[in-house]
């Protein structure tokens, strides 16, 4: 059943209300909430989220026991992902659902009760304040952080699907430290693209990217996206939605200048493969057609 995109305005936030019991347990009057939604009224069949774009640490938390070098570096958010989404969805008119909050705190891209979750040690840092919690500790995390997150995303999902009449794209941006760990190999990639079953974008995209001769493309790296990730594969990969995700390398991103610069990059590639009418059909899971 097909909905007129003029039958339905955008519908209002998902967030749990502030008087809510679980974001009471970590989140204190006045702080924000945990997601950033932009352009809430676009009926573009497209959803940018980024779930590592914020650093912040609820005020109950303290610092987590990190100082503020730690809570700055690559360990506590995706450096640059979200002013890279913030001008890609400018640029296509699309809505875009962004964390707020630091990865630290929970994970919004990994399952909750997985050892990444809530990370005890981020690489090779100790994370004082995610040791030895309890489940009354992390349920308050998951309540309050990640459930209305998902809730949002999901509920954005939807409301594209019934105003477009068509399944929408699931676009994720995220950024990788150019190493990892102590003496580690600098990694080469200035992008990744990670896709799974279904390249409908991914492939396009790559395509693209390998326009410029001066860029090394990574195919599934620095991460997979058959591994890795829990945001992209349990909105778009159950639901058959097309989706793929991409990496950027922090040290081309961490200024403006670079972050307008690759936002302007994918934004092209992006508004012209979003005219495949392809892309806006439940795919099964599978191989797919022009998958390389």
């Amino acid at each position: 059943m097909t909905h007129p995109a003029s039958a339905f305005s955008a519908p209002p936030s998902a967030t749990a209300p502030a008087n809510d019991p679980a974001r009471a347990r970590l989140l204190v009057p006045g702080e924000p909430p945990p997601f950033e939604v932009l352009n809430p009224e676009s009926t573009r069949p497209v959803l940018l989220i980024c779930d590592h774009a914020g650093r912040r640490i609820p005020e109950s938390l303290g610092t987590l026991g990190l100082d503020n070098a730690d809570l700055h570096r690559h360990i506590a958010w995706d450096i640059g992902a979200g002013a890279v989404t913030r001008r890609v969805a400018e640029h296509l008119g699309a809505c875009a659902v962004l964390g707020t909050y630091s990865r630290l705190v929970i994970d919004l891209n990994r399952s909750p009760g997985a050892p990444d979750s809530i990370p005890p040690v981020s690489d090779e840092t100790p994370v004082p304040g995610n040791q030895d919690l309890d489940e009354v500790d992390e349920a308050a995390r998951i309540d309050a952080l990640f459930t209305p997150y998902h809730a949002e995303v999901t509920h954005r999902l939807h409301h594209l699907w019934r105003t477009a009449g068509r399944p929408p794209v699931l676009f994720s941006v995220h950024s990788f430290t150019p190493t990892m760990r102590e003496g580690s190999q600098p990694r080469p990639w200035h992008i990744g693209v990670l896709w799974d079953s279904d390249g409908r974008v991914a492939v396009p995209l790559m395509r693209g990217l390998a326009g410029d001769p001066d860029l090394c493309v990574g195919d599934n790296e620095p991460y997979s996206g058959w591994v890795v990730g829990y945001s992209v594969a349990a909105h778009a990969g159950s639901a058959g939605l097309a989706r793929a995700a991409v990496e950027i390398r922090q040290d081309l991103i961490a200024t403006e200048a670079g972050a307008a610069e690759w936002a302007d990059r994918l934004a092209e590639i992006l508004d012209g493969l979003l005219s495949d009418p392809a892309l806006y059909v439940v795919q099964p899971n599978g191989p797919t057609d022009g998958q390389e």
